[in-house]
């Protein structure tokens, strides 16, 4: 399109928006009893403020404005990466946000009443809403009141990726695309099945019956809002974009929220963070891969040593000495359907595509002149494609008991890791009404109750467990007529009988709109469901066709947490460590639960952790068959026995905890490959402890620490030493090589840190040295394991574990195309939790002779002589050092190649029509508190 006409079109659309002032009242609610006596920090990037008008939008893309309090919370949180070292207890609040509760009179920004029982004051400093109700009620209309001016459209597009309908509500771009199919394979849902969540809610007896009524509030108040907002045109201005809403004549809709809305959305954020498992079939192929190159016996050893699953050298969570056995593989078990070899393929889900459903949306198709600029805002997807194939798991914990602190009350440095988006997926929010008195952050959508914060004397958070709950099962398949079954066959054997399998389906289509100009294009999304869950893969099992099921026990219950979250809100039942831990049991998501009071610290690992028999192999595909269930399997209900709450791994007043997604605690099975001697948690767990053997500790230590931990390669601080002293045993003659060296030992000595040479400079320093340890690691790993293991093996390795989770993820490797997208997902802060660090520590050790606890059942690095690996890992290290700054860090939509800084950068990924500015790389939580209580009720 000629600029001219963009214009014409820009002006019309702003002629069309018109201002709404905010009405106010200088009514002002008392703040709360609050004993955290001014040490109570939090801060949440990019900025409280997610919604914008349709002129907002325009300002933004033409001169760079953007509304108040869009990233005003951007600046502080990036600056502690480069200032971290001189923080002290005064200037934390420099770096984060005062959560005490209510607002100063000199710092109310706004304060509406939108219903008669309820007010909504904005701060100055960060336009948070505070919702005071003077009945539940009210403050539950408030909440979803609140949500919707900050969150409405995110809210409607997870309502959408719930449903597996984001492109008809958005657009057919490509992400748009990758996302639903991704969500409809793991979560696919008839409206009925939504609709049963919350009956199941309603029946779930008095505290069941007070959710329901708080939703209900909370809804009244969201579509309240909506109402208001159309009839005001000051509604998101996405939704003229994407032509839901004429900008001109404002004719169009936007749908009111109810309940199954609020349900998909859980099941969104279940299916994100809250879940564990499933991976069976790729440790299958690693099994079977393993025995096809060394044998049946010495090949289980093989896979057993890389499954790690108890690894004696693992940092743990609960490190006392306590042991919550739950998930090991039995010594022989039963059942195991291992596919035949080159058998397994992808379920498929996407049938009858056409038009820009069967081409590249990265090459978009421009709309007619007359609908749309040359590109379009969500030409690349108004969410990422990769929201839910992007592993998660991302967020830390840093807690420490009274006992060791400065002060003699516990403290902590937490919060959760959900990515980098503009707006956050998050919303900050104090709630306070009868029963309820909280403030923190909870999803945009499901914010009826605060998630993850404090309470008037009490603070709590959440890190990733991912503990296995989600097994997989392999279906004889067969045809109703008792002809032959092929492999795409739709029916299967249960209880001798042949069954169909339940589809379950979506149909989307999409067309060429402002905001997206992908051309038209529609197809069905279809996903097979089963007693024992939905088709993952096809394959044959001994020559004859099955399906492999995943069987996950939250499914057709994310919603059920709710009573545990609930009961965080609610003061009365959350004011000691035994209280938080009946609470964090009352939540069925996979998650790792830190608390703490004036007095207590505690931890908690939540989740449904079925109960299955005790031949089976939770780390292995096993035959459906009623020998193999879950015990007390309930297909109809998708129930099963659990284990009890005493065996999920806990604790009350260690020493200290820090979690960064690791192992829980001894003989706690990880559900996955990876979790040994090498982990991102140790850089965490290096710190505090020392920390904690001085003494003293204050909240500036901590948040010392935990930042310390996010500016460092753990590839550097942990596995370089070991590199090292391999390539020490002799000289190095080659001047390359020997350069090499010495920019990483220097780099070493520096601490390994991924810092800026001063603030603002966009250079790091040590940046040859960083560029060279990015290039080596997935090269050294590369001539270090597949010479031994062979193609096959190591093909099914790296298709099981990635190898590489650098902060830029630009160095890949020529071997890690089968690996996780996670390798191939820049700009998102988190990095360092999967990869192949203990594989090549492990290895490097047992070949120079040193211990290894757990270690691998063969040598790999130069078949186990130290010369031949030396010889291995010096080359792959002028390979390295040789390569470019340009094939380091490839260009990308954000980067011209070869930039360092800018390749590893955090980018608030858009999710609407609001773009913010990349900050430097920190591997840090998203949202996070700083809090140490020192008075208690």
């Amino acid at each position: 399109m000629r600029r001219s006409a963009r214009k014409r079109i820009v002006g019309a659309l702003l002629a069309a928006v018109t201002a709404v002032a905010v009405v106010t009242s200088p009514a002002e609610a008392a703040p709360p009893a609050d004993y955290c006596g001014g040490q109570c920090n939090d801060i949440l990037p990019p900025g409280e403020n997610g919604n914008a008008t349709l002129a907002d939008i325009l300002g933004n893309k033409l001169f760079g404005t953007r509304p108040a309090h869009t990233d005003d919370q951007l600046g502080p949180y990036a600056a502690l990466a480069n200032d971290y070292q001189s923080v002290t207890n005064d200037t934390i609040d420099q770096y984060f946000n005062s959560s005490a509760f209510g607002v100063p009179p000199d710092q109310v920004a706004s304060s509406i009443q939108p219903r008669s029982d309820v007010s909504i004051v904005r701060d100055k400093a960060t336009g948070v809403p505070h919702v005071y109700g003077t009945t539940r009620s009210g403050t539950e209309f408030g909440a979803g009141y609140a949500a919707a001016q900050d969150r409405l459209w995110l809210m409607d597009l997870f309502r959408h990726v719930g449903r597996g309908q984001l492109t008809s509500f958005a657009g057919g771009a490509e992400g748009n695309r990758q996302l639903e199919q991704t969500f409809w394979a793991a979560a696919p849902y008839t409206e009925q099945d939504l609709q049963d969540q919350v009956n199941r809610i309603a029946a779930s007896g008095p505290a069941g019956a007070q959710a329901l009524t708080d939703i209900n509030a909370y809804l009244d108040g969201v579509n309240t809002y909506i109402r208001q907002a159309y009839q005001g045109r000051y509604f998101p201005g996405e939704y003229v974009l994407t032509g839901h809403v004429d900008a001109i004549t404002n004719a169009g809709s936007i749908d009111p929220f109810q309940a199954t809305d609020l349900i998909a959305i859980a099941g969104v954020v279940g299916a994100l963070f809250g879940t564990g498992g499933g991976g069976e079939v790729q440790s299958a192929l690693v099994k079977q891969a393993a025995e096809a190159k060394y044998g049946p016996a010495l090949g289980e050893q093989v896979w057993q040593s890389f499954r790690e699953e108890n690894d004696p050298e693992a940092t743990l969570t609960v490190h006392s000495g306590q042991s919550f056995p739950y998930a090991a593989s039995p010594a022989n078990p039963e059942g195991v359907a291992l596919p035949d070899a080159g058998s397994v393929r992808p379920q498929q889900e996407v049938y009858d595509p056409t038009g820009s459903a069967v081409t590249n949306a990265k090459a978009p198709v421009a709309a007619p002149a007359s609908l749309a600029p040359a590109k379009g805002i969500f030409d690349n997807g108004v969410l990422p494609g990769n929201l839910l194939s992007d592993k998660h798991g991302m967020s830390n914990a840093l807690v420490v008991s009274g006992q060791h602190t400065d002060d003699g009350h516990p403290l902590a440095v937490f919060g959760p890791q959900t990515g980098y988006f503009a707006p956050q997926l998050l919303m900050l929010e104090e709630l306070q009404g009868p029963g309820i008195s909280a403030r923190g952050v909870s999803f945009a959508g499901t914010n009826f109750y605060v998630q993850l914060g404090r309470g008037q004397d009490y603070a709590w958070s959440a890190t990733s467990a991912s503990q296995d709950i989600t097994d997989t099962f392999a279906l004889q398949l067969c045809n109703p007529d008792g002809s032959a079954p092929g492999p795409d066959s739709t029916s299967y054997v249960d209880n001798g009988q042949c069954v169909p399998m339940e589809p379950l389906e979506v149909r989307n289509s999409w067309k060429p709109t402002i905001a997206d100009t992908t051309a038209a294009g529609s197809y069905r999304l279809v996903e097979y469901r089963t007693r024992y869950g939905l088709v993952q893969y096809r394959a044959t099992v001994g020559g004859k066709p099955v399906a492999y099921a995943a069987q996950r026990s939250t499914y057709r219950h994310e919603a059920d947490s709710i009573l545990g979250f609930q009961k965080f809100n609610d003061p009365a039942q959350m004011g000691t460590a035994a209280q938080f831990e009946a609470a964090a049991a009352d939540i069925n998501y996979t998650f790792n639960w830190f608390y703490v009071n004036s007095s207590e610290s505690a931890y908690y690992n939540s989740g449904w952790n079925p109960v299955r028999p005790s031949t089976v192999d939770p780390n292995l595909p096993v035959l459906a068959d009623p020998r193999y269930e879950w015990l007390g399997w309930d297909p109809a209900l998708n129930t099963s026995q659990r284990t009890p709450d005493s065996a999920h791994p806990s604790s009350v007043d260690q020493d200290y905890y820090v979690s960064w997604n690791n192992k829980q605690a001894r003989d706690y099975t990880s559900a996955g490959f990876g979790e040994a001697s090498v982990h991102r948690v140790d850089l965490l767990d290096s710190r505090l402890s020392a920390l904690v053997a001085r003494g003293n500790v204050s909240r500036a230590d901590v948040v010392r620490a935990m930042e310390d931990a996010a500016v460092t390669d753990l590839r550097g601080e942990d596995v370089l030493p070991t590199l090292l002293r391999v390539i020490d045993t002799r000289p190095v003659t080659d001047p390359a090589q020997a350069a090499a060296v010495s920019q990483l030992r220097t780099w070493l000595a520096h601490g390994a840190k991924r810092v800026e040479t001063s603030p603002g400079s966009r250079t790091y320093a040590d940046a040859t040295a960083i560029q060279v340890m990015d290039a080596w690691w997935p090269l050294l790993v590369q001539a270090e394991f597949q010479p031994a293991m062979g193609n096959d093996l190591f093909t099914a390795l790296v298709g099981a574990l990635q190898i590489n989770e650098s902060p830029s993820n630009g160095q890949t490797g020529p071997t890690s195309g089968g690996a996780s997208a996670n390798e191939s997902a820049p700009h998102r802060g988190s990095a360092f939790q999967h990869g192949w660090w203990s594989y090549v520590d492990k290895d490097l050790r047992a070949v120079l002779g040193e211990p290894v606890a757990g270690g691998l059942a063969q040598p790999y690095c130069g078949g186990g002589n130290l010369a031949a690996c030396r010889t291995a890992l010096l080359a792959s290290l002028a390979q390295a050092a040789a390569e470019p700054a340009t094939t380091v860090y490839p260009a990308d939509d954000n980067c011209s190649a070869g930039q360092q800084w800018c390749a590893d950068s955090i980018v608030q990924r858009p999710m609407g029509g609001i773009t913010d500015p990349a900050i430097g790389w920190q591997n840090r939580p998203t949202f996070q508190q700083v809090v140490q209580f020192t008075g208690h009720r």
